[in-house]
């Protein structure tokens, strides 16, 4: 009883694994025997394979979708349209990001080809006539920066205390007037 457990493999008796080839194989043989041009669906698939071997599993399909999933995961099949065909042996260049190039006109054969432009903005023209500029910056007088904070003095400590009320005296409801 275990040994026919170990030995039912993918849904197939030991007798049926032996004479069917592999899923993947089957597979890649049915896309090729039908050789469409859009690629073939699952439905057709399936009928080549039925047609070329008649003792698959009864769990046919399940085991097909299940193949055909892993087989387009893996790359080894590209699915359009809902039908599976072969990639291409040769793939298309990829793109860069961005537009792409202007095409540029065939040089003639005996025009001379001059060396490529430097990247970024030229440099301004230096006039060899002209007065050297100064390196210091003109001083206004002042020093850079915010100027530093006053220390306060007594005149703005006797202000405070002088329009303190005393503490024996009621203060009236609202903000006091101005003195």
């Amino acid at each position: 009883m275990a040994t026919e457990e170990i030995n039912n493999t993918q849904g197939l008796h030991a007798s049926q694994q032996a004479s069917l080839p592999d899923y993947p194989q089957m597979i890649m043989e049915a896309i090729e025997a039908l050789n469409e041009k859009e690629g073939s669906n699952m439905t057709s698939i399936s009928k080549h394979m039925e047609s070329t071997h008649s003792d698959l599993p009864e769990n046919h399909s399940t085991l097909l979708s299940h193949h055909l999933s892993l087989m387009k995961q893996s790359g080894e099949l590209l699915m359009s349209k809902n039908n599976y065909m072969k990639p291409d042996p040769i793939p298309p260049p990829k793109r860069g990001r961005g537009r792409p190039p202007k095409p540029k006109a065939p040089l003639p054969p005996d025009a001379p080809v001059s060396p490529p432009r430097p990247r970024g903005r030229p440099p301004k023209p230096k006039d060899l006539l002209a007065p050297p500029k100064p390196k210091t910056p003109v001083s206004t007088g002042r020093p850079r920066g915010r100027p530093p904070k006053k220390a306060k003095t007594d005149t703005d400590t006797a202000t405070a205390t002088v329009t303190a009320p005393p503490p024996g005296v009621k203060r009236g409801r609202g903000r006091p007037p101005k003195v």
